[in-house]
């Protein structure tokens, strides 16, 4: 009776173990695995607003990705283009407007928190001129696509055949905060570079290329 009492309790045991086991083999991942890998940002950055509402060109801030290796992190020259004129909400500014001509005055440089990181990384003070005596710095953006030390990815070489964004980055015009959405493994690359080979890209016939050495040199 006893030794049919531990074996029943066994079997429960076992069973629960396994299906806590099974559950949670869908969340394993290998080392070099990180996808969904979304790190916080010294600026909450969104590629949902400017990507994808404002419809900006990847490229139009990402711009060595056509002519380097890297596609690049841009500086804070860049986001300037458009936050020396832009630095709050539609809303707010449409408020100061009304605000200044009831008051008959000059509308004066409303500054969204979001934005007041970059701002001070350029050394700018209120009215967005700079600040004497003080040094500009750069933003220490968090990277979020790391590949290992002993592959080489080269974005000119698939930005000039037609290699959308999205096939590596998934819909970034979706992303409040940048992920990495793929996995980004051998095998992933590899069977990408077959499809490629196979049945072109955008219609256009392409090699791309399997042998190790184009990768691992």
């Amino acid at each position: 009776m006893q030794q049919r009492v531990i074996t029943v309790v066994l079997l429960v045991g076992l069973f629960f173990g396994l299906m806590t086991l099974g559950s949670g083999m869908s969340s394993w991942r290998l080392p070099d695995n990180q996808q969904g890998y979304a790190p916080e940002q010294p600026i909450d950055y969104s590629h949902r607003l400017h990507a994808g509402e404002l419809n900006i060109d990847c490229r139009f801030c990402h711009s060595a990705a056509e002519q380097s290796r890297h596609a690049g992190i841009p500086a804070s020259d860049v986001c300037m283009k458009c936050h020396q004129f832009v630095t709050s909400s539609f809303d707010v500014r449409q408020e100061e407007i009304k605000l200044a001509e009831k008051e008959q005055r000059k509308p004066r440089t409303i500054i969204s928190d979001k934005l007041r990181p970059l701002y001070k990384s350029l050394a700018l003070d209120e009215t967005l001129k700079p600040k004497a005596d003080v040094t500009p710095q750069s933003i220490q953006w968090v990277r979020v696509h790391n590949l290992p030390d002993y592959v080489y990815f080269d974005h000119r070489a698939h930005i000039s055949v037609g290699v959308k964004c999205q096939r590596c980055h998934g819909p970034a015009e979706s992303m409040q905060r940048m992920q990495q959405f793929e996995t980004l493994s051998m095998g992933w690359c590899v069977k990408c570079h077959q499809d490629a080979t196979k049945d072109g890209i955008d219609g256009r016939a392409v090699h791309a290329s399997t042998d190790c050495a184009v990768c691992h040199y």
